[in-house]
């Protein structure tokens, strides 16, 4: 196999990841498809009692991030066809402040 054929077949595996794809994936997405997805709940259920296991703040913290960003995620990203503007970007950094307040709060401020 040549350069040129490597290059075109890595093209092609690569395209579902390219960020107008990502993007349109995440749009068209709902809560309950995500959460109802196998692979997000094993892992979302191996880290969390990995967590618990360990007592490790860190990776609940981690947890709880990846959690909030989905959500996040879900209700600040305008429907498809529709154009990213200010307005929509809103509850994007309101939510991100949020979650960036608790962690922050959690992990540095609040002691044991």
């Amino acid at each position: 196999m040549n350069r040129q054929q490597l290059a075109e077949k890595a093209a092609e595996i690569l395209h579902p990841f390219e960020t107008t794809n990502l993007l349109t994936t995440l749009q068209n997405l709902t809560l309950k498809q995500m959460f109802t997805n196998p692979v997000v709940l094993l892992c979302i259920a191996f880290v969390f009692f990995y967590g618990v296991i360990k007592r490790s703040k860190i990776v609940l913290l981690t947890l709880f991030g990846m959690i909030g960003l989905i959500v996040i995620l879900r209700f600040a990203m305008p429907v498809p066809g529709e154009v990213l503007t200010l307005k929509s970007l809103i509850p994007f950094v309101c939510g991100g402040l949020l979650i960036g307040g608790v962690v922050i709060y959690i992990s540095l401020i609040k002691s044991e």
